[in-house]
């Protein structure tokens, strides 16, 4: 009888201690991500690259005095590193001193009650993206790496570190060549009996819009191979219709530009060249589905 006791004694235990078994082996099995799953990923993703930028806004903001007397006012003042460059460049090609820039002299003024903290603010925010654009674009990946296969994590190596590059290039670019044309001759066009006193806000939107809209537009590279890869953008389509392409850089590069022949052929030449260069990325990427297409057909055969 005692033996009897124990040998069902034994039995309730370890029939107790079954589902912590099963709990223990369902821990370690994959689980598949639900839709509100995926949105909080997201949100823990969006939430790191805002405090990149508040952090990187917050420094901004504590060395506001060199932000504003370097970067901001940098093209406006004549010592500018670049029109030193162009009036270098212009007296070695036998040119004179047709590229050398001098803008003229002006005082920024801010009119509006609180505008010149509130602009401090402004400025620190966009230099944070500026900034901190590098990390967004990495937890921007991260988000989407998971997703994708293991050939496609393969052909898509280095992404963050090319439209990193492409957009700072962009920046760059916006900032050292189309900045110091746009600012001289916005700030040398007068009217007769107008006095010329450029605001702050105007002045920080007009560099707004000289910068970022030319880092974007550097992605064009990247924006291509991607459609590239779905099907939706091929290189005959893009050599068949590059016509259409000139007349749409040249309307972009009018927008973002002010009226000034010079200034848009700036911008417009560099995105000519990006789009000859996406026409080359387009048809490479077109030979590598080609050659992966023929390769499994070749696999199917066998």
């Amino acid at each position: 009888m005692r033996d009897v006791f124990l040998l069902l004694q034994l039995h309730c235990c370890n029939h107790a201690n079954m589902p912590e078994v099963k709990t223990k082996q369902s821990e370690h099995e994959p689980r598949e991500m639900s839709f509100f799953d995926h949105l909080e990923e997201l949100r823990k993703h969006i939430m790191r690259s805002l405090m990149a930028i508040v952090a990187a806004g917050v420094a901004l903001y504590i060395f506001k005095d060199w932000v504003f007397d370097t970067v901001i006012f940098g093209p406006s003042q004549k010592d500018f590193i670049s029109y030193r460059v162009f009036c270098s460049i212009s007296q070695w090609l036998g040119l004179g001193n047709a590229l050398c820039l001098t803008p003229p002299e002006v005082q920024m003024q801010a009119v509006g009650f609180g505008e010149a903290f509130l602009t401090t603010i402004r400025v620190s925010f966009m230099g944070g993206i500026v900034v901190s654009f590098p990390f967004i674009i990495n937890e921007f990946w991260k988000f989407i790496r998971p997703g994708l296969y293991d050939n496609e994590r393969s052909v898509t190596r280095g992404v963050v570190f090319i439209c990193s590059g492409l957009f700072l290039l962009g920046v760059f670019f916006g900032y050292f060549i189309l900045a110091p044309f746009a600012t001289n001759f916005l700030l040398g066009y007068t009217i007769p009996g107008v006095e010329n006193k450029p605001t702050l806000i105007s002045m920080i939107n007009y560099m707004v819009m000289f910068i970022l809209p030319a880092g974007l537009v550097f992605e064009l590279p990247i924006v291509v191979y991607f459609l590239s890869r779905i099907g939706l953008v091929t290189p005959e389509d893009m050599r068949k219709y590059r016509r259409h392409a000139i007349v749409i850089i040249l309307i972009v590069s009018g927008i973002i530009t002010p009226p000034d022949v010079v200034t848009q052929t700036l911008l417009g030449f560099p995105l000519f060249l990006l789009y000859e260069l996406s026409i080359f990325i387009s048809a490479r990427v077109q030979r590598q589905l080609a050659q992966k297409e023929a390769l499994e057909e070749a696999e199917a055969r066998r």
